[in-house]
């Protein structure tokens, strides 16, 4: 902005840089702030986001390098298989967190009580969509795929399973570890500097 030029001006490059760290470091902060202020139900909307955007970057980088060979169906089943996977994880995590929403509504209930079935049901519905899409001269590129599908789900929704389970568990549990990597993270990007 202008305002921040204008009072860097006189500054030499070396230490306009360090002050434009000093004010991206209290805007980090700031954000760390707002984000534990708005509470464990949004902290636990962040995470997923965070999630599906991991999930969908590495995804992307097998589809990219496979993109040539005209895979049917591979990123609609790889988020077929997340969908399948975070209903299985969260399903009864939500459940038990928010068990007096859930005795409210009916429908809500049929899903909690069926739960496991319908994880199952899920599951075996995207297995057979892949054993219907595989073509005869890529058997091994496809079951390739499929395998680094369920190794991404692996990585991402497993991770982010275990901060959710944390973050019902205790906001301390939450904020103790992400202070502590976002000092870090803030400290070497100040003092990266010197």
């Amino acid at each position: 902005p202008e305002i921040l030029k204008k009072a860097l001006s006189g500054l030499s490059s070396r230490w306009k840089n360090w002050w434009i760290r000093g004010i991206l470091t209290l805007t980090m902060i700031s954000l760390f702030f707002l984000i534990i202020y708005m509470g464990s139900f949004m902290l636990m909307l962040l995470v997923l986001g965070i999630q599906v955007k991991c999930f969908h970057e590495i995804i992307t980088i097998g589809y990219r390098v496979y993109h040539s060979y005209d895979l049917p169906w591979f990123r609609t089943l790889s988020w077929h298989f997340l969908l399948c996977v975070n209903y299985f994880f969260y399903g009864e995590t939500v459940a038990d967190y928010f068990a007096t929403f859930v005795q409210r509504e009916e429908q809500l209930q049929f899903l909690i009580r069926y739960h496991r079935f319908i994880s199952f049901a899920l599951y075996l519905a995207g297995f057979c969509m892949f054993v219907l899409s595989l073509v005869k001269k890529h058997y091994r590129l496809q079951f390739y795929m499929f395998a680094w599908t369920h190794v991404t789900l692996l990585i991402t929704v497993t991770q982010s399973h275990l901060v959710i389970q944390n973050l019902f568990e205790g906001m301390i549990w939450f904020l103790v570890p992400i202070s502590s990597v976002i000092c870090n993270d803030i400290t070497a990007y100040l003092f990266g500097f010197f």
